[in-house]
């Protein structure tokens, strides 16, 4: 019997994240697995060469190290195998092209993420497929938007930017009667607080830049597919080239260990930070799902486990003032919360919202949009800092 034998079958969160995906008595006792660099792998003769029969052939179809994130995620999703990219971005496009081919009809949730939406707007459309955005507050009703050529049904809960949920269960449930298959960017709420293949979705694709990482100086994407539509997406993969690096893999396993510990402390901050907004005069409204006064929030409490720390806000603008301006004033108020893209890190992150490229939705028109990434520091100190910010606005 191995060290390993002896281990609990189930776990809590923080447990399983802190032992998924490596035994140490595989390498030695080591607590971390080595990083693995390889291009070459060398066979021990000829006919094991021509077979490919040996677990690793060339560094792009994985390394132990690869391998250790590929397995702890497949633990935390739920999922028959995962892939690795170099960005949550490559996760998504990959995706697509692993299941949609000239002449089919894609149906994209209207408040995906900019650059996905780019994505399908100059590539997808370049190969002959044909895009079209549908509202989020769609449930079974998506139905009315199903082609006998929709093969594919992108979903991203909550919305970039202004955090709309969506009826997750009933969206794929339609799309597997027309055998359509069903794609979820789960980046904002990670498995540990929504596991998308247990309720319908068919890849769950996590943009590991963010929480999974946490230290906000690695790029890297998930895409786990659950038994069904799992062979294709390794495949295509595979044809494409497309590969996370090992030393990228080791770094987001070992931020994956404190990521329990570190969403509840997101989430806990970024709920105080939307209560005191929402009392504030110079503020419209609040876009989280975990704020019970938002419109979205029985969705999300039915479905989700925990928010994390990324929410949005209204700032409240006079009527004829610029919107612009006064997005800027603010912005250039803060000192604490740092000016740019991404979340997911240790610091908090502030950015004005261009909501310009939406195709369905309308974008708030009280004024501005203000996302904020909501770090680790004490919430006392972001309070003032954020007062800082409306006092510049003023």
């Amino acid at each position: 019997m191995t060290a390993n034998d002896s281990r609990p079958t189930r776990v809590g969160s923080n447990t399983q994240l802190v032992r998924a995906g490596h035994n140490p008595f595989d390498f030695h006792g080591f607590v971390n697995p080595p990083t693995v660099r390889a291009s070459t792998v060398l066979f021990p003769d000829a006919g094991t060469m021509e077979a490919h029969g040996q677990k690793y052939t060339y560094g792009t179809r994985g390394t132990p190290t690869t391998d250790a994130l590929c397995t702890a995620i497949n633990e935390l999703e739920g999922a028959a195998g995962t892939i690795l990219l170099p960005s949550g971005l490559a996760a998504v496009t990959v995706t697509f092209l692993a299941y949609l081919a000239a002449g089919d009809h894609a149906l994209i949730v209207d408040s995906v993420y900019g650059n996905v939406r780019r994505f399908c707007d100059t590539v997808l459309t370049r190969f002959g497929i044909e895009v079209e955005y549908y509202d989020p507050s769609l449930g079974a009703e998506i139905e009315t938007l199903f082609k006998p050529n929709t093969r594919l049904v992108h979903l991203e809960a909550p919305g970039s930017n202004t955090f709309e949920m969506q009826d997750i269960p009933a969206i794929a449930a339609v799309a597997h009667r027309h055998d359509a298959v069903v794609t979820m960017d789960n980046t904002w709420a990670t498995p540990l607080y929504f596991r998308p293949l247990d309720f319908g979705v068919d890849v769950s694709i996590q943009a590991s830049t963010k929480y999974p990482a946490g230290h906000a100086d690695i790029l890297m994407g998930t895409a786990s597919a659950n038994a069904r539509r799992w062979r294709r997406l390794k495949h295509v993969h595979g044809e494409l080239g497309i590969c996370g690096a090992p030393d990228d893999a080791y770094q987001v396993l070992r931020g994956l260990r404190t990521m329990g510990v570190r969403l509840e402390r997101h989430q806990k901050s970024a709920l105080a930070i939307a209560e005191w907004l929402e009392a504030r005069d110079d503020v419209a409204r609040i876009l989280y799902p975990a704020l019970p006064s938002f419109p979205d929030h029985d969705i999300w409490k039915r479905d989700f486990k925990g928010a994390s720390g990324v929410l949005s806000f209204v700032l409240a603008v006079a009527p004829g003032r610029d919107f612009k301006v006064r997005a800027q004033g603010f912005l250039n108020g803060l000192s604490l919360f740092g000016l740019g893209y991404s979340w997911g890190g240790f610091q908090s992150l502030a950015l004005h919202v261009d909501l310009d490229d939406r195709r369905v939705l309308r974008a708030p028109n009280e004024g501005p949009v203000i996302r904020l990434h909501i770090g680790l520091e004490d919430i006392d100190d972001l309070k003032a800092d954020l007062a800082r910010g409306f006092d510049a606005a003023g």
